[in-house]
């Protein structure tokens, strides 16, 4: 990792509270009220071929992120999305992952924050796909975190907050240490939720079955995956799911605007062979991102 460019110190520039600044002059105080209370939201997008796949279904999420949160942003969805456009542009990215974020700043530093002030900040970096075709057809290894999704009443779980992605850090930061690429989270009831930054999907006798989203986040992927299945006649099952099911299960995959659609092979003691359905979401999905038209409606 020695090689890695930390983010604060890359070139370029970044749209900071509605104008372009120079990314290394892009900087909140250490008492912003983000920081210290997560009164942040976010969104993960990626821009393929000078397009950012479902940009407005991004949009629309972190205002609503926002939203529960109490957050009013200052400034309109088509002003973010264009200002996303924008982010790209100034680095000279066709292909980026894009990261808006909007948080509360540092006027106050209390549990009560009313008056601070909401700042949004828009970056674009080069980020490739995770592996090519046939690395991703090997599937990738999970382990079973100790650490479950909150119930909906005792979280937002609806929002795309950075709260509840601490105990994703924690997830997969013992996944790594045992030599797994990421982490299966299961529910505060024990059923199967999800990876700590992805959606998860299993196969058994050609039918596609997933999680309810009801203490989670309902993935602009996820939601695209489910549609293109759907116009491929594959039938899907939205329903909750014990983890002594997975046995019953051949294929398994994970759903994300950075993981695109992964095969599994491995999560904890239950194995899967990425196989034919695997391959076919993963070759559409890849297909509908570059059109210049989407083909699912979300």
């Amino acid at each position: 990792m020695a090689d890695v460019i930390p983010f604060d110190q890359r070139d370029g520039s970044l749209w900071f509270d509605g104008k372009l600044v120079p990314w290394k002059e892009a900087k909140t105080h250490v008492l912003t009220h983000g920081l210290h209370y997560a009164s942040s939201v976010f969104e993960g997008e990626r821009m393929y071929a000078g397009r950012i796949y479902k940009l407005k279904e991004h949009t629309h999420r972190l205002f609503e992120s926002a939203r529960i949160l109490g957050m009013t942003i200052p400034f309109t969805e088509e002003e973010i999305s264009a200002a996303c456009m924008e982010a790209c542009a100034v680095q000279g990215y066709t292909d980026a992952y894009v990261r808006p974020v909007a948080y509360r700043g540092s006027e106050m530093m209390a549990v009560s924050a009313q008056t601070t002030k909401i700042h949004v900040a828009i970056a674009a970096w080069s980020w490739p796909s995770y592996f090519d075709a046939e690395t991703k057809m090997k599937g990738i290894r999970l382990d079973v975190s100790e650490w479950k999704r909150p119930a909906a009443d005792t979280a937002p779980t609806q929002a795309k907050a950075a709260g509840l992605y601490m105990i994703c850090t924690m997830s997969k930061h013992n996944a790594e240490a045992k030599g797994y690429a990421d982490a299966m989270m299961l529910d505060y009831r024990g059923n199967v939720a999800e990876a700590t930054g992805a959606n998860i999907f299993f196969v058994k006798d050609g039918v596609l079955h997933t999680p309810i989203p009801d203490c989670f986040l309902n993935g602009i992927t996820r939601q695209s995956v489910i549609a293109l299945a759907k116009l491929r006649q594959i039938p899907v099952v939205v329903r909750h799911i014990h983890p002594d099911e997975l046995t019953g299960f051949s294929e398994c995959f994970l759903t994300g605007s950075a993981a695109e659609v992964t095969p599994v092979s491995e999560i904890g003691p239950w194995r899967f062979t990425p196989g034919e359905i695997s391959r076919t979401l993963m070759t559409d999905y890849s297909a509908d991102v570059r059109r210049e038209k989407s083909l699912v409606v979300l």
